[in-house]
């Protein structure tokens, strides 16, 4: 996704932070060759499009979500091994 230019913004976000968050965001926008303004505007835009990508649905064929049900509400395949593991005493349950 491409940043604006600097002449297309037009809307301002104030925010307060202590003199070590802003020396730490000076360290790391010098770090990367950028003004405070831009690593601190390509940082949020970052965060805020994992935190909605983290949300967003996305959609399925009819089929493969029909599928997808049915596997969860089958009961899984016996494992005698397990059966066996499970009908024991725990240790700790002595």
């Amino acid at each position: 996704m491409t940043q604006p230019t600097s002449s297309s913004r037009s809307t301002n976000i104030i925010i307060r932070v202590t003199p070590e968050q802003r020396d730490l965001i000076d360290q790391a926008a010098l770090l990367n060759n950028k003004t405070r303004a831009d690593f601190i505007l390509e940082a949020a835009t970052r965060a805020a499009q994992d935190s909605v990508l983290d949300q967003v649905l996305f959609p399925v064929p009819v089929e493969q979500f029909e599928a997808f049900q049915r596997l969860q509400e089958s009961s899984p395949e016996q494992d005698k091994r397990l059966s066996a593991l499970m009908a024991r005493t725990s240790r700790w349950g002595k």
